[in-house]
């Protein structure tokens, strides 16, 4: 059985400063009108990240073959060759030149207060990717990109029937609302955490379960609350797994994502990934960045099998 998935959605380099101090002790209220500020920061770290390169090293951990698919820049020898120790397909990823690869640099302050700034860099030419380049593949997803590469991977992956997961994530402010339906149409399977659904019941101007009737499937993720899993006109509420530990929340999602690509490419229900995706966030959210930990199989299985029952992978 084919395990082999293509991942169309963002590649990027996170850089993470530690300011240490507030930010509400630099910020004179009456002078917002012209900040001009800069915030020692002693601790730094950069981090491999990307909606596509998180769920593509979540689903190496599953036994699933990554494809990921998206645009990289000229700095991006350090994370192929972290992609190559871990044997994840880089034929997708093609080098844009004279640019970078897409990168978030963030300032936290010691109350986990956030500024940050994103570079698409590379990200912006996607779109010159086709999914048919991963060759045959028994599932995909298109999450966070480049407006115009989301439009066409979602068409590429539907064309070609592929089962497939939309995932909008914070691009959702990319689309109007009639854009997004476009989207949403097209695919069986559409995943948003709670904050996500909200925005596009807004957007659309439709009921969560108007929306779940649109697709075969909509999952809602819930942070610690767990997950909905809405499927043939029923809501199925997915207990979280409680997290040894919680240090970094950030990738959480993208861990989850991957427990749904197993599923999808197994031809198991979504329910069942839905499950594994929560065992994932649990084990990431313990670890500092998006790609650190390093589970095995066999713990992976444990945990599903101590929160879930048998295991079905």
């Amino acid at each position: 059985m084919s395990l082999r998935a293509a991942i169309a959605a963002s590649m990027a380099y996170d850089t993470i400063m530690v300011f240490e101090g507030q930010f509400t002790d630099h910020i004179l209220p009456d002078q917002i009108h012209k900040i001009n500020l800069s915030f020692l920061s002693p601790r730094m770290r950069r981090e491999y990240g990307g909606c596509a390169g998180n769920i593509a090293y979540n689903y190496k951990l599953v036994g699933g073959e990554p494809v990921p698919i998206g645009m990289v820049g000229d700095d991006f020898a350090p994370y192929l060759e972290h992609y190559q120790r871990w044997g994840i397909d880089s034929s997708c990823l093609v080098p844009a030149k004279d640019s970078y690869t897409a990168q978030c640099f963030i300032v936290t302050d010691l109350h986990n207060n956030q500024l940050a700034g994103f570079h698409p860099g590379a990200m912006a030419l996607s779109g010159q990717i086709p999914v048919a380049q991963a060759g045959d593949v028994a599932c995909g997803l298109v999450g966070p990109d480049a407006k115009d590469a989301m439009q066409l991977h979602t068409r590429q992956m539907a064309d070609a029937l592929v089962p497939f997961i939309l995932d909008p994530g914070q691009n959702i402010l990319l689309f109007s609302g009639p854009e997004l339906l476009e989207l949403i149409d097209q695919a069986p399977v559409l995943v948003c955490n709670d904050y996500e659904a909200e925005l596009i019941t807004d957007k659309t101007g439709l009921t969560l379960e108007q929306l779940a009737m649109r697709v075969d499937t909509l999952i809602v993720t819930r942070g610690a609350e767990g997950s909905w899993v809405h499927q043939g006109g029923e809501r199925h509420a997915v207990a979280p797994v409680a997290a040894a530990e919680v240090k970094d929340p950030t990738g959480c999602g993208d861990a989850y994502r991957a427990g749904l690509l197993l599923a999808l490419a197994k031809g198991l229900p979504l329910m069942q990934g839905a499950q594994l995706g929560s065992v994932l966030g649990s084990i990431k959210i313990a670890v500092q960045g998006c790609q650190n930990h390093q589970p095995t199989r066999a713990e992976i299985r444990t945990s599903y099998e101590s929160h879930y029952g048998a295991w079905p992978f």
